[in-house]
């Protein structure tokens, strides 16, 4: 994976890591045994202060646990290290917890700044999920370079929500902040990714709410509200749908039922959407200049807000700003699978590196903060695991080899893409030969009551209703909403699938895809949704061959010409609608298919199009669409896939 962190090291093994070093060795020429002996926890003792309540403009009180070395001879002004978190401040319970990495960062010479944000853990105030977090973390910033062991630099950290608290403070342009490690978060455009794609509503905001809310101050500690909580039936919920305010699986806390509808009921692209917190396009002119580590993976929620970070900071900041692209599920960068595939044991960053996740953030403090050459700014700033080009047999944990590597790029967009048109003809064949001029346009039916199953894919905080990774594209028990006897979603009436013939040579896709389709529905809105398959052949494992999914994208109709503007469809009109996915990196292995399934849903990955034209999460009826692609000369309905030629 290269060596951006070349080592981190403490104490009395300097030398030997500086003896490496001379050497010009990454961690990558290190035994693991290595690694450990230039490893050590720190020097230092670490001291604690619990629950300090630092004072918002607003007069909130926050919560806040500060780690400092307990031993500091010289009295020296130290580099602070803030994680902002909703998940408890002391936690301790994974690889992550604030607990166990807050005393790790502190004995190496870190200040260390946990604080619950507003209305979570120990905090006061109201709970509303992303939209406090900018003014919250610039007054937390603020006070840190104040304090008397304060140097006056700050770098942040945290996976998740605790790394869109950190794309927040930066779009506010928060004091001291010199370095950040953004992984899986830290929001360019939430419309577009992480609450909002392609005009739709994404679910996981429901059952991420649904499972954090018996935390909230106030609910926690009342065992009757607890118990109520406790005997909803969340399935039952997703399986009558529609909702509306007071009447959802959220409605027993109103303060997350309102958040969660306010985010769902803003259709359009209006100024909600446009708020520090939510919108870091909007504020890259005055985002800290910070030195920026960028992670995310294929199968993350934020893969489009992580490339759209890097190409929009790299352009505009100093930086320098590095991006990593792996191929795991949220934030599962030490798991070799996403879902029911395996990619190898290189594909996980500490196997990669040779060097736990934590060190790997050490040595990017390190030389931002410390100015120790821990890291090797020369290298190209893009890492990106290409999918594919395993034996496709199943393992000895019964998943899917599909295999990888990694590569090291100059840029993203990889500089070598070449955009590739593919058609898509009426008899579901998909080639670069444009179609004929009468080609037959396809039609299905679209049902709300009888949606798509979301089978994998991007989701994350989705259990227990839904998983991402990647998984063969069959119904089955495991996947909410499947149905008896559990057929491959290929063969519903509702999903038109294109597909190459087996491929003659290897084709490397990585960037985001796009297809342009044209269709006519009898209804004044509705849905249509791509999805992106790598068809295996049939083998002694896979009888029936195996269906991975990719990448896939949604367009909700009203937004087709404008996000600001959305405008119904007249029944019976043909248009020309654009569908992306997000980003991705897959190698179809000669005597594969590219095969790209359009349909009108992904249920419960997104909401359901109720086909009315009704206002967003108002709706109460129910309207079957039947709807038309257009597979014809003039109306050339098409993918472009992003390829990169074969690397000698």
């Amino acid at each position: 994976m290269g060596s951006w962190a070349r080592v981190h090291m403490a104490g009395i093994t300097r030398r030997k890591a500086g003896e490496i070093l001379l050497k010009g060795a990454s961690l990558l020429a290190l035994s693991s045994g290595d690694v450990k002996a230039l490893m050590p926890k720190g020097r230092f003792d670490v001291s604690v202060q619990h629950d300090v309540m630092l004072r918002m403009r607003d007069g909130t009180l926050l919560a806040t646990d500060i780690y400092l070395p307990a031993s500091n001879p010289d009295g020296t002004k130290l580099p602070a290290l803030l994680q902002r978190t909703p998940y408890g401040k002391a936690e301790a319970g994974t690889r992550h917890g604030s607990i166990v990495v807050a005393n790790l960062f502190a004995s190496n010479g870190y200040a260390v700044v946990i604080q619950d944000v507003r209305g979570r853990g120990k905090s006061e105030g109201e709970y509303v999920k992303y939209l406090a977090d900018g003014a919250d973390g610039f007054d937390c910033c603020k006070w840190i370079i104040e304090q008397p062991w304060s140097n006056g630099k700050i770098g942040t950290f945290g996976i998740s929500y605790d790394a869109h608290t950190q794309g927040a403070m930066a779009s506010a342009n928060a004091p001291g902040l010199q370095a950040m490690f953004m992984d899986c978060g830290g929001f360019s455009n939430a419309y577009q990714d992480g609450i909002r794609q392609g005009g739709a509503f994404e679910l996981k905001q429901v059952t991420w709410a649904f499972g954090t809310m018996r935390e909230a101050p106030g609910v926690r500690d009342d065992n009757a509200l607890l118990d109520k909580i406790k005997s909803i039936d969340l399935k039952a919920w997703f399986k009558k749908m529609p909702w509306t305010r007071g009447n959802s699986p959220l409605s027993l806390v109103p303060e997350y039922e309102n958040y969660v509808f306010d985010q769902w009921e803003h259709g359009r692209f209006d100024g909600f959407w446009k708020q520090i917190g939510l919108y870091g396009q909007g504020y890259y002119g005055q985002y800290s200049d910070a030195a920026t580590m960028i992670i995310s993976s294929w199968y993350d929620a934020y893969t489009r807000t992580a490339v759209e970070n890097y190409v929009g900071l790299s352009k505009r900041k100093k930086g320098p700003i590095k991006m990593i692209l792996g191929p795991w599920t949220h934030g599962n960068n030490a798991i070799s699978h996403s879902g029911d595939v395996e990619f190898g044991p290189s594909s996980t960053i500490d196997r990669n590196l040779a060097a736990d996740y934590t060190t790997m953030q050490l040595a990017w403090f390190d030389r931002y903060l410390k100015g120790i050459e821990t890291v090797a700014e020369s290298e190209p700033p893009v890492r990106i695991f290409v999918m594919g080009g395993g034996s496709g047999r199943k393992n000895s944990d019964g998943r899917l080899d599909h295999g990888g590597r990694w590569r090291s790029e100059r840029d993203w967009p990889l500089p070598s893409t070449r955009l590739v048109t593919y058609y898509m003809h009426s008899a579901g064949h998909l080639s670069k030969s444009a179609p004929p001029r009468n080609g037959s346009p396809r039609r299905y039916a679209y049902d709300p009551r009888d949606p798509v199953p979301s089978i994998g894919g991007t989701i994350t905080s989705g259990e227990p209703i839904m998983v991402g990774g990647a998984f063969d594209q069959r119904e089955s028990p495991s996947f909410f909403g499947s149905k008896a006897p559990y057929h491959p979603l290929a063969q519903r009436s509702d999903v038109l699938v294109f597909q190459t013939e087996p491929l003659e040579n290897d084709v490397e896709v990585t960037g985001a895809i796009e297809a342009t389709l044209w269709i006519l529905s009898d209804c004044k809105d509705t849905d249509f949704t791509i999805k992106l398959i790598d068809v295996y052949p049939n083998n002694e494992d896979y009888p029936d061959g195996y269906a991975m999914n990719v990448a896939d994208g949604i367009m909700r109709c009203r937004y087709r010409d404008s996000w600001e503007n959305p405008t119904l469809m007249n029944p019976g009109t043909i248009y020309q609608i654009k569908i992306q996915t997000f980003p991705t990196s897959n190698l179809f292995k000669a005597g594969h298919r590219i095969r790209l399934d359009v349909s009108s849903s992904n249920f419960p990955h997104f909401d359901l199009n109720l086909n009315t034209g009704a206002p967003e999460a108002k709706g109460t009826t129910v309207r079957v669409a039947n709807n038309v692609v257009y597979l014809d000369a003039s109306r050339p309905s098409q993918v472009i896939l992003p390829i990169i030629p074969a690397q000698l």
